[in-house]
């Protein structure tokens, strides 16, 4: 029963967080371009699924990658081996990423045209390696991110003066790197944290910082997935100056 009460509590906050994209899109078509949507019946079932789809997605995190997450980083740091909390680490960001469906197309699409620019061969087989090379790089640097990440809960490393070399290291790529690929590289540290890196990097750290002594969750337990976004720019960026 408990579990059914907060499910429709979830259902409820998954309809909430929708009203203001409804209103916007109603003020437009209504106000703005005084009209009525195309297909409203579809749309409106379309956004129905959206609400129970956001719903048990919440409610999925909730249940289930967040403890995962949490009650592993915190077995490994009780067993006090550093080697399998660092393999773990690294495999998390890789593996994570490498499923992220938002990086796939954003690799397909970039393959496509990069294809249709003439940068690689306007064949099936050249844009699939292309695209899995720029997956494949993404998830590793994810993965060494991800570990830079746990090495500094684990020290206690100050995460701005990390932040502010890395971009200084992106900024200084930026001028090397071809322009074909400098866009891809800025969209690719978007779309590597999103619905399945996010929620298990989090708990990651928490859960990491909850259990080591002398860590604060606040303080260290965040900040993983602000590397996982920036050491694919510099990776992708890396990988335009060798492959194009």
């Amino acid at each position: 029963m408990a579990a059914i009460i907060r499910l429709l509590h979830s259902l409820l906050s998954s309809f909430k967080d929708l009203i203001p994209i409804i209103l916007v899109v109603g003020f437009f078509e209504i106000f703005v371009l005084q009209q009525a949507p195309d297909n409203l019946f579809s749309i409106l079932i379309g956004l129905i699924f959206i609400v129970f789809g956001l719903t048990f997605f919440v409610f999925g995190l909730e249940m289930g990658l967040f403890p995962i997450g949490e009650s592993l980083a915190q077995a490994l740091a009780r067993k006090g081996s550093i080697f399998w909390l660092v393999i773990f680490s690294f495999s998390l960001g890789f593996g994570t990423t490498l499923a992220e469906p938002a990086l796939t197309a954003v690799a397909n699409e970039a393959a496509q045209v990069a294809a249709e620019a003439e940068a690689i061969a306007m064949n099936e087989e050249a844009m699939d390696n292309y695209a899995m090379g720029l997956r494949l790089t993404v998830a590793i640097s994810v993965g060494l991110a991800i570990l830079l990440g746990v090495i500094r809960i684990l020290k206690g490393w100050p995460i701005h003066y990390m932040i502010i070399g890395g971009y200084v290291t992106v900024m200084i790529l930026t001028s090397f790197a071809p322009e074909d690929i400098i866009g891809i590289a800025y969209d690719s540290g978007g779309v590597t944290t999103s619905t399945i890196t996010v929620p298990l990097v989090t708990a990651l750290g928490v859960g990491l910082a909850t259990v080591i002594k002398g860590r604060n969750p606040m303080l260290d337990g965040f900040g993983l997935i602000a590397f996982a976004s920036l050491t694919p720019m510099i990776f992708v960026l890396l990988y335009g100056m060798v492959v194009l």
